[in-house]
């Protein structure tokens, strides 16, 4: 199926439904949850994906899942998606939280044979074996480091949110303490408790994600200076370690 809303075929007495979309640059589906579990792949493009625990940036070539009834929004950049939405009961090894991960050749030959299917396709036969073969292959995955959390706390959240909209090189961690009328020792102790790491390695990190949407369009070089780094070369070497592949597979020309 292909450009279809779920509401219109979630009725159908599937565990797994496939579905494609084409999305306009830039495209925002706001805060939503769907009954099902979703496998969400970008074919194309890059999207950034938003719950209330944390954000995924989701690579070209790459998927999220999405548990069951978890409220998030996608912002997508140049994306053709490839969604399957799942019954809970048929994955009960799915994620309890989102998950970044790979989509080798042969999902996504199988991803791209399926929305084709419709909604009551055959469960005997050549579709249903796709779409039983579609979870084995995802259950394989593993997660990718594509992800950075939010904290529970409003303020603390804010200051992420507005952080990863627009990385700014100036903000300290005395800077974030002064917006939040706290200590400097008292709020990375409370930041690092919500969050698992300080506030420097967050925005570290924070910055790293924020480059793979910007390599759609930019150089290395361009990416480098616009985030603050001291040269294209020290950029690389932190994307690379923190990401495992180096920033030039995600750009124009990227494999």
């Amino acid at each position: 199926m292909r450009n279809v809303s779920l509401d219109d075929v979630d009725h159908a007495e599937r565990a797994v439904l496939p579905i494609g979309t084409d999305y306009p640059p830039g495209h925002l589906l706001d805060w939503h949850e769907h009954r099902r579990a979703q496998f969400l792949h970008g074919a194309t493009g890059v999207m950034v994906v938003d719950t209330a625990q944390g954000t995924w940036t989701v690579p070209p070539e790459r998927a999220v899942l999405i548990p069951a009834a978890t409220r998030h929004r996608v912002r997508m950049l140049g994306v053709s998606t490839r969604s399957l939405y799942v019954e809970p009961d048929a994955v009960p090894w799915w994620p309890a939280d989102c998950v970044v991960v790979d989509v080798p050749p042969l999902l996504r030959e199988l991803l791209l044979a399926a929305v084709e299917f419709e909604a009551d396709y055959s469960l005997s036969g050549r579709e249903g074996t796709i779409a039983t073969l579609l979870l084995h292959e995802i259950a394989e995955r593993t997660p990718l480091p594509f992800h950075v959390a939010i904290p529970a706390s409003a303020d603390l959240a804010e200051l992420c949110r507005a952080y990863l909209a627009e990385p700014d090189t100036g903000v300290t961690n005395a800077v974030w303490a002064r917006r939040t009328a706290m200590s400097e020792r008292a709020f990375t102790r409370r930041f690092r408790a919500q969050t698992g790491d300080s506030p420097a390695a967050w925005r570290a990190r924070a910055r790293l994600l924020a480059a793979v949407p910007l390599l759609r369009t930019a150089s290395v070089t361009e990416v480098a200076t616009h985030l603050g780094y001291a040269s294209p070369a020290a950029f690389t070497a932190a994307f690379t370690r923190t990401f495992g592949t180096p920033p030039s597979r995600f750009g124009p020309r990227g494999a």
